[in-house]
């Protein structure tokens, strides 16, 4: 999978932590982490299960990074972003801004700083890239999420977001959040 060398691994707390690109023979155990941290927090339609569980497809065209325990080589994360030049979804504007979806941490895992670091590191891709601001969506029911979103300095967009109609009838706000990277996120390490 093609990567920048700066990109290609960030260290949080050394020796501990490392977010790295998904290797090839990482996909099934990646498509179980993200399946299980969803599956865990809400109930999935068939749709959105068949989205969530498409890493190797996600891979063949953006990139997929997950964050390991450098000690035991465990995942304990993952989140998606588009290769350079692409976006992921419609809250992304094209060319000034980066989005990232799939961010999915294992249930041992959370608590750790796991989804923190790979929200940082999706801040230090846009920045390598002079990309000026990050973007995604998120589910009102996804309070933790969103609890790490506002911790890092991101903000809601309400003029992107937009009502989800599900299969069976029911909608949902579908959130937007950015932030500027031009500036440190809250709480960086120097």
């Amino acid at each position: 999978m093609p990567c920048t060398p700066s990109a290609a691994t960030t260290s949080i707390d050394p020796g501990s932590l490392v977010v790295r690109l998904m290797h090839d023979h990482e996909v099934a155990a990646v498509r179980r982490l993200v399946t299980r941290a969803y599956a865990g927090d809400f109930e999935l339609s068939a749709e959105y299960l068949a989205q969530i569980e498409a890493v190797d497809e996600r891979a063949r065209e953006h990139e997929v990074w997950v964050a390991v325990d450098a000690a035991t080589g465990a995942l304990l994360g993952t989140v998606t972003t588009p290769r350079p030049g692409a976006r992921l979804s419609p809250v992304a504007r094209e060319g000034d801004e980066l989005d990232f979806r799939f961010l999915g941490v294992a249930a041992d895992a959370r608590g750790r700083g796991v989804g923190e670091a790979l929200v940082r590191h999706v801040m230090a891709l846009a920045a390598e890239r002079g990309i000026r601001r990050v973007v995604l969506n998120t589910g009102p029911e996804m309070l933790a999420a969103q609890r790490l979103y506002d911790r890092l300095g991101f903000t809601r967009l309400p003029d992107r977001e937009h009502v989800f109609e599900r299969p069976d009838g029911t909608s949902f706000l579908m959130l937007a959040y950015g932030r500027e990277v031009t500036a440190r996120p809250a709480g960086a390490r120097s």
